[in-house]
C-alpha cells in the first residue's frame, strides 16, 4: 500500500495584525524561515474556508515574519484572520536535498530491521538541536526512539511506504 502525500505544509500562523496597511504578523512553522522572501503565494486557513493569497511583502521582526498580501491594504481586512493557518502546496514547498524528506511524507511509514522483517510504524519526528529522533511504535507494543543518522536508518522509501533501519545497541534495553 502506497501512503498518499499530503499535498499542503503548514509555514506559519497568523499571530495578530502589524501596522494599519494590513500587514499580518507571522510565527514561522517552518526550518527555513529565509523561505517567506523567496514565497510568491500561501494558501489562508480560517478552519472554514482556504483562500489562495499572492505575497506582497515580507520582512523580519525578532522571530516572525511580517507579511503583507498584495490587494489587503487596511487593518480591518485582515483582523478576522488572526490566528489562521498559512501552507503552501508542495508545488512551492522548499526543495529538499538528497536524504532529506518532508515529516509528512515520513509519518506512517512501514518500518523494516536489517532483514526486511516489518516491526513497526513510524509515528512522529521529533526535532532536537542535533538531530530528528523517529518515534517508532512496534508491533510488541512498545516504543523506539531512533536518532535519525545514517548508522540507524539505512534506507528510506517514501514512494514504497517503508524505511529500513538498523537499531543500535542499546536503544531498547531496559525497556519491557
Amino acid at each position: 500500500m502506497v501512503i498518499e502525500m499530503e499535498d499542503f505544509f503548514q509555514v506559519g500562523l497568523i499571530t495578530s495584525t502589524h501596522g494599519l496597511k494590513g500587514e499580518v504578523k507571522v510565527f514561522p512553522t517552518t526550518d527555513d524561515v529565509k523561505r517567506f522572501k523567496r514565497l510568491k503565494e500561501v494558501i489562508l486557513d480560517t478552519g472554514k474556508e482556504r483562500i489562495d493569497l499572492e505575497v506582497e511583502s515580507a520582512k523580519f521582526f525578532k522571530q516572525f515574519v511580517i507579511l503583507k498580501f498584495k490587494g489587503i491594504d487596511h487593518i480591518d481586512d485582515v483582523e478576522k484572520y488572526r490566528k489562521a493557518s498559512l501552507y503552501v502546496t508542495r508545488k512551492n514547498a522548499v526543495r529538499l536535498n538528497r536524504d532529506e524528506y518532508f515529516v509528512a511524507d515520513l509519518i506512517g511509514l512501514k518500518v523494516q530491521d536489517e532483514d526486511g522483517t516489518e516491526i513497526g510504524v513510524l509515528r512522529d519526528v521529533m526535532e532536537t538541536g542535533a538531530n530528528d529522533v523517529y518515534i517508532i511504535d512496534l508491533n510488541d507494543g512498545r516504543e523506539l526512539l531512533l536518532p535519525a543518522i545514517k548508522q540507524c536508518v539505512l534506507e528510506v522509501n517514501v514512494e514504497a511506504g517503508f524505511m529500513k533501519i538498523h537499531i543500535l545497541e542499546g536503544l531498547l534495553d531496559g525497556e519491557s
